[in-house]
């Protein structure tokens, strides 16, 4: 009796491991790979949803950079929209100085005045601008202080303005002029009154009276102009 039910429980454990190796068996290659697959399946999409997050990032750059590049073409369209805003006031500008209207003779009150101190060997000249409205001095006066056969009075090129000469309704311009040296042997002549021309601004001339009674004595020879300015200079108009 003893043996039969040690026998019995042999038995027993057997059919209990082969139906245990029949479950496993039947898991691996049944539901158990199916339940595998999912659950695989689920770890590569939540694997495969960090990459595309860290692809996201990159498309995110190309858009930014897709962004970037329609900035810079919207860039580039500002900086054409500024240049041409500089080309505007450029061409503002332009205009502003050409409406500038350029001063003429009738529209200014030429004077002559003996500088100080025998024995009187330069003059300044003296343009104001009655004509009401602003205008402009171009280089410098063509004076004829004998027939025209002896030539006009030579520039003296020192003195020559940097900038623009513009003369408000009022303001005069000046313009510095040598007669002679003054040597008491140098070969003069004597004049009463000359002609001041305005070349540079097309044209246009006055006859100016000289500031002495007894005329003004000149040397061709020596005879100088400076430049039209809005004030005498002492570095580029002595000479």
């Amino acid at each position: 009796m003893r043996t039969f039910r040690n026998r019995t429980t042999v038995l027993a454990a057997a059919t209990t491991a082969a139906l245990a190796l029949a479950l496993t068996a039947c898991g691996d290659n049944g539901s158990g790979t199916k339940s595998a697959g999912p659950a695989a399946s689920d770890s590569a999409t939540v694997a495969a949803t960090p990459a595309d997050s860290a692809d996201s990032p990159k498309d995110a750059d190309d858009a930014a950079e897709t962004g970037t590049t329609g900035s810079t073409g919207s860039g580039s369209g500002t900086a054409q929209a500024a240049g041409a805003a500089k080309s505007s006031e450029d061409a503002g500008g332009t205009s502003a100085k050409a409406t500038t209207p350029l001063c003429t003779a009738k529209g200014l009150t030429i004077t002559a005045e003996r500088q100080d101190g025998p024995p009187y060997t330069h003059l300044t000249l003296s343009a104001k601008n009655t004509s009401g409205a602003g205008c402009e001095m171009k280089e410098y006066p063509h004076i004829h202080f004998l027939d025209n056969a002896r030539g006009v009075v030579p520039p003296v090129a020192k003195s020559r303005p940097a900038a623009p000469v513009i003369l408000e309704p009022g303001q005069s311009a000046y313009a510095a002029v040598r007669m002679s040296e003054g040597g008491r042997k140098e070969n003069t002549e004597t004049v009463k009154e000359f002609t001041v021309t305005l070349k540079a601004n097309g044209g246009g001339m006055t006859v100016v009276k000289s500031p002495a009674a007894e005329g003004l004595s000149v040397n061709p020879q020596k005879w100088a102009t400076g430049y039209w300015t809005t004030e005498l200079r002492n570095d580029a108009d002595d000479f």
